[in-house]
């Protein structure tokens, strides 16, 4: 229906955002990876999209790369995996990780997402490992956040958005903050690194 949306970027939040083209909101569900990537409220965004239809609603994602959008695709062709859950596949690992996580098997990267049990791993490596192209150097570093407690908010809904309980989620990040040692962190490391101690 939609192959891409331009336009102002009206509110942006870690899991989702709304653009603004010709004075309409468009409410877009965006994965963590590219929450990281976008530019401040007000300005112009260019997204890949992807729309899902249902009986009773129409739903528009949102990505600011083709890996994103092709991978976000291939997930939704295995049995068992909704756009919820191929989100958060994507919010879960950068899409060089999850590339190289199904190209070497790797179970344990897998399933460490949350909401991605072994025989789902297991799925996602048998049906795409022969689709995807591992390509090291594509990784880019995410944009540093604003104040502390902007990034603390963020992880906290991104971790929230993934089913875990507020209270658990800040203990957790809290830990991760602890052990960094004041070294600056953006949204995307400090989900991911909370998702391993939450």
């Amino acid at each position: 229906m939609y192959s891409y949306l331009k336009g102002n970027l009206a509110v942006k939040h870690p899991t989702q955002i709304v653009v603004d083209i010709g004075g309409i909101g468009y409410e877009v569900l965006i994965p963590l990876s590219t929450y990281s990537h976008l530019p401040a409220e007000g300005q112009s965004v260019h997204l890949l999209t992807h729309v899902h239809i249902r009986e009773d609603a129409h739903q528009i994602f949102g990505f600011l790369t083709q890996d994103e959008k092709s991978l976000f695709r291939l997930l939704l062709s295995i049995s068992g995996i909704g756009p919820k859950m191929a989100l958060a596949v994507l919010s879960g690992l950068a899409v060089a990780d999850l590339k190289r996580a199904i190209i070497h098997e790797d179970l344990a990267a897998l399933t460490a997402i949350s909401g991605i049990g072994r025989k789902t791993a297991e799925r996602i490596i048998i049906e795409l490992r022969e689709k995807v192209l591992v390509d090291e150097k594509s990784s880019r570093r995410p944009e540093e956040t604003g104040t502390d407690d902007e990034l603390v908010q963020d992880t906290v809904l991104v971790l929230v958005s993934l089913g875990y309980k507020k209270p658990s989620a800040q203990d957790a990040i809290k830990k991760v903050l602890g052990e960094a040692g004041g070294k600056r962190l953006s949204v995307e490391e400090l989900v991911r690194a909370s998702l391993k101690v939450v």
